[in-house]
């Protein structure tokens, strides 16, 4: 099979190849650029996991970012294992049709306890003490330690919160080339999150990220270059694009309000009570489950939310079938935001009784996803004295909170999740092999086939 590289430059649209682009738009300029038709929800999990199998959600599982395990009476978001993608993935099929390929996934998700040959992903230790520390999984095992004292620990706090920069996404590109010494994969895939970060602080403005273009372009030029002197072919994708957004949406206070949602108050704060709940949102972007644990209220509960400003449509059977997310993990109802609008998972009527982790960058307590975690609060008049009090609380041994992050939802600009009409601002394929694409626009179910496609040339 010929050696194959798909960078993952997540939130990169045709209308983002420009001037701050210099690099990425010359090598498009010379191959064939091609928009995705989103998948709904257009998130990371979900998209993935259809790149990966060229299956829907209603196949492979994977309904959004997170969901209710209704088992369990409990939310749960970015979970790792593998096993939750309920369908054959890209490297499962090229191995059955080469026993000597080799796959190497570099930071896409679902990256534990694979079937991939090589895999590295984020994965934080947590001390009884309170304390996160950066981490990663790896495998083999003893990639872990090799791999962090060549580059050094993954830069995790760069990776996700209101400190991100470009420097997680150069350690995992500079990851790709270590596992490429090493092992040679016939097939690397890259995940490069670097603009999804500041399209959600500042939309699609591209005066205010102008930097950060400039930096993804450097990376991937840098990448790309590596590769192809290695006679390896690069496919270079996105997931989705971000959309501008102006208001937020609380559907969970909605319900509240309504007498739907129940909480449990403990030490003064209030925590959602999903199993106690007769109804409530997980809100991902700009699409959330809801999930009616009676189902008499589920005619009730549709007419809330189709009446709440800002939601453009409400998904009952019939249009979750019609999406494609006809599936048991997915909620009784599935919400649609408009273009300019986007969910959060907010529930408490009074900032005071909100749980101690909304204040922090939490990504697995939150029932739902949360970008104001990229921000600082505004309202804090030292921050950096304050978070620099609280890491020496942390370097002493004492527990700590990092309680920096606002409650302004007002402060995100972009989004994602509904489906984009315009192929300028949505995801997009771009490939040297022009004579694998003959369309200016693909299916997200078409990426599959043309990764082995790829692999085949």
């Amino acid at each position: 099979m010929q050696k194959t590289v798909v960078l993952n430059v997540v939130g990169l649209t045709p209308s983002l190849l420009g001037e701050s682009t210099p690099f990425l738009s010359s090598w498009a300029a010379k191959g064939q650029v091609a928009s995705i038709q989103k998948v709904l929800p257009a998130v990371t999990c979900s998209v993935q996991a259809t790149y990966l199998t060229g299956k829907l959600p209603d196949e492979h599982g994977i309904v959004a970012n997170g969901w209710y395990f209704r088992d369990e009476c409990e939310v749960k978001f970015w979970r790792q294992s593998n096993k939750l993608v309920q369908a054959p993935k890209v490297w499962e099929i090229a191995k059955s049709i080469d026993p000597n390929f080799t796959c190497a996934n570099l930071f896409w998700w679902y990256n534990m306890y694979s079937t991939a040959d090589y895999a590295i992903t984020p994965r934080p230790m947590y001390p009884a003490d309170g304390r996160k520390l950066p981490d990663i999984y790896t495998h083999p095992s003893d990639v872990r330690s090799q791999i962090q004292s060549d580059l050094g620990n993954f830069p995790l706090f760069d990776f996700w919160g209101p400190k991100t920069t470009i420097s997680s996404s150069q350690w995992i590109a500079n990851s790709a080339k270590w596992i490429e010494e090493r092992y040679s994969p016939t097939l690397s895939l890259v995940y490069l999150p670097h603009l999804d970060y500041c399209l959600q602080k500042f939309g699609n403005n591209q005066t205010q990220i102008q930097a950060d273009l400039r930096e993804i372009d450097a990376v991937c030029g840098d990448l790309i270059e590596y590769f192809q002197a290695r006679n390896t072919q690069v496919i270079i994708l996105s997931e989705y694009g971000i959309t501008p957004v102006s208001k937020a949406v609380d559907l969970n206070r909605v319900l509240r309000e309504n007498g739907l949602i129940a909480v449990r108050e403990e030490l003064g704060r209030e925590l959602l009570d999903f199993g106690a709940s007769i109804a409530f949102a997980v809100a991902d972007h700009q699409i959330a489950h809801v999930y009616v644990n009676d189902p008499a209220y589920i005619p009730k509960v549709r007419s809330l939310l189709e009446a709440t400003e800002g939601v453009a449509q409400v998904l009952d059977e019939e249009g979750k079938q019609a999406y494609h997310l006809n599936h048991p993990r997915s909620g009784e109802l599935v919400a649609i935001a408009q273009s300019d609008a986007w969910f959060t998972y907010y529930y408490w009527l009074d900032d005071a009784k909100a749980p101690d982790f909304a204040r922090t960058v939490d990504i697995h307590r939150k029932p739902g996803y949360d970008p104001v975690e990229l921000f600082l609060d505004p309202q804090i008049t030292f921050p950096q004295g304050k978070i620099a009090l609280k890491l020496l609380k942390k370097q002493l041994g004492f527990r700590y909170l990092m309680d920096v992050i606002p409650l302004d939802a007002s402060l995100v600009r972009g989004s994602h999740g509904n489906i984009t009409t315009s192929p300028d601002e949505g995801p997009l394929f771009i490939t040297h092999q022009t004579h694998l694409v003959n369309e200016n626009r693909i299916e997200a179910t078409d990426v599959c086939s043309l990764i082995l496609k790829h692999l085949d040339t």
